[in-house]
């Protein structure tokens, strides 16, 4: 007869690598990108990425400065939602276009309008809300 014995197995502490400048520059370019495709203005995106109307302008027309801890999340949370909903919908013009789409989970409002609050913690409500529909949690 075979004995169970307990084993214990420390977790590892959590450590991620920290997002290149390099990484987040390509970021940017790829959120531009998005910006055009989700009909998202100039003004929007500056509040999105928490940055002065001018900065963003400099940085889109190819000046991009420093990109920080938080414009970093705020990319990646971006990329994030991107990844998600080209996984959710086929056609991903049927994705582009739900960023503008009325939405009960936000209560009423479209995932532009909880992004355009300008939190960091705005832009994680709606990648953790497509995380969970796609169930990649």
């Amino acid at each position: 007869m075979s004995v169970l014995s307990q084993i214990t197995v420390e977790p590892k502490p959590f450590s991620s690598d920290p997002i290149t400048d390099e990484e987040a520059g390509a970021m940017f370019r790829a959120a531009l990108n998005l910006f055009r495709l989700w009909g998202v203005t100039d003004d929007q995106a500056a509040v999105i990425l928490d940055l002065p109307r001018r900065t963003f302008a400099r940085w889109k027309s190819g000046e991009v400065g420093r990109i920080g801890r938080d414009g970093k999340a705020r990319l990646s949370n971006l990329m994030g939602i991107h990844k998600a909903l080209r996984i959710i919908f086929r056609e991903p013009t049927r994705g582009y276009a739900w960023i503008k789409t009325l939405n009960e989970a936000f209560g009423g409002a479209s995932a532009l309008d909880v992004m355009l609050h300008g939190e960091l913690t705005d832009l994680m409500r709606v990648r953790n809300y497509l995380d969970a529909e796609r169930g990649g949690w």
